[in-house]
């Protein structure tokens, strides 16, 4: 059984910065590629931006390029979401996923088809 675990949200004013962390647990010598959703009150979740297992390569929306940076420890199966220049637009739950992958896909960017989530992190930004 693999967990999925986000920490670090909060409020913030505009402007602000916050910064999310992501564990994944319960299976020891795996490869995970990993990305954050976001979903914000009454609208559906969407794509904030992923990274694969190598952490070589990162994909973000456009509306967080330049603000967010996604990285990622290995060795402790951790992932982060830098949040900078934080809007009121940026308010939502975020969501980490993970996807169990083959080693030579080690550099590839999954922004779908993750297969575990976590029970996401509320970020709330004021004006």
């Amino acid at each position: 059984q693999v967990q999925v675990v986000e920490t670090g949200g909060g409020l913030v004013q505009t402007g602000g910065s916050l910064r999310l962390s992501c564990t994944v647990s319960g299976r020891s010598f795996s490869n995970y590629a990993m990305g954050w959703f976001r979903q914000a009150a009454g609208k559906e979740r969407e794509f904030v931006a992923a990274i694969s297992w190598s952490g070589s390569r990162a994909n973000y929306t456009d509306s967080v390029k330049g603000r967010f940076t996604i990285s990622k420890d290995n060795a402790v199966n951790r992932m982060y979401l830098q949040m900078s220049g934080l809007k009121p637009e940026d308010t939502a739950v975020y969501y980490c996923a993970a996807k169990e992958i083959p080693t030579y896909y080690a550099d590839y960017v999954y922004t779908q088809f993750f297969d575990w989530w976590g029970q996401g992190t509320q970020v709330t930004v004021s004006s």
